[in-house]
């Protein structure tokens, strides 16, 4: 199986600042992404406050699917939730992170060291509302 190495756009230890829309509860922490061995999956890892509380998160994103044009993403987080997403690339290299409730539109900064999310959510599959907004500082390639 060949690796697709797009995703090394976003390997590297971020920096991670945010707030959620409406009630602005603030954000901060680290995101880190990092190959795992064989290079056919990137481990994403998340260490954040969302206010007071504390989220841990781990994510496997890959391998690459060729019929579906995406990488599968599966998420794993501290509360005992976990989902699984779609990663896309467009031609601009904004990629785009959609579950059935959750979705992420990411946009790497030119340079590469610096990224923007805008993520919205659902409860009825078809309306989607603005949930949060974060900024990462790349502090470190991996």
């Amino acid at each position: 199986m060949m690796t697709d190495r797009r995703l090394d756009a976003l390997a590297g230890h971020w920096i991670s600042r945010g707030r959620t829309v409406g009630e602005a509860v603030p954000i901060s922490g680290t995101d880190t992404y990092e190959w795992l061995a064989g290079g056919h999956f990137l481990v994403h890892r998340v260490d954040v406050r969302m206010g007071e509380e504390k989220v841990e998160a781990i994510e496997m994103i890959g391998p690459y699917d060729p019929d579906g044009d995406c990488w599968p993403a599966r998420a794993f987080d501290s509360s005992g939730h976990y989902g699984t997403m779609r990663a896309t690339v467009d031609g601009d290299g904004v990629w785009t992170f959609a579950g059935e409730s959750e979705r992420a539109t990411l946009r790497i900064a030119p340079g590469g060291d610096a990224m923007s999310a805008f993520w919205e959510r659902t409860e009825d599959g078809t309306s989607w509302t603005h949930w949060m907004d974060m900024e990462f500082t790349r502090s470190t390639p991996v």
